[in-house]
């Protein structure tokens, strides 16, 4: 399955398997946070290490199901030992700055980039290769 049950997530095609790409293009519900944790926890199993890159093409926020989603938030805990580089294209302000406080103060490195630069974001995660050397 390419996209999330409701649709406000579709994952998207990546250049290696051990690289999670999704895009957000509307409201995310918690259907939608469920399979798209799935698809991190997975990931992380089979590969360790793992890099993602979240596109926000149209994000209109989550509904209250989707950010205190039990599953999603302990795939989300856990994922601070998994991700190697977590990169985001087309993050609001807000969101910009806690990604940046984030990669300031936990193990993973985080990088923003604008929307328009999508191909930089993914140019960024080619040079840097595999998650795991």
């Amino acid at each position: 399955m390419n996209a999330a049950p409701d649709g406000s997530v579709i994952r998207r095609e990546a250049p290696r398997a051990d690289l999670l790409a999704f895009e957000v293009k509307d409201r995310i519900t918690k259907p939608d946070i469920e399979w798209m944790s799935s698809i991190a926890d997975a990931a992380m199993k089979e590969h360790g290490t793992i890099d993602m890159l979240l596109i926000m093409s149209n994000y209109e926020g989550s509904d209250l199901g989707a950010r205190f989603d039990g599953y999603a938030s302990a795939v989300m805990a856990r994922s601070v030992a998994h991700i190697r580089k977590y990169v985001v294209v087309g993050a609001p302000a807000f969101a910009r700055a806690m990604i940046t406080l984030s990669g300031a103060v936990l193990p993973v490195e985080t990088k923003t980039f604008d929307l328009a630069d999508e191909a930089a974001a993914w140019a960024y995660l080619a040079e840097a290769g595999p998650a795991k050397a």
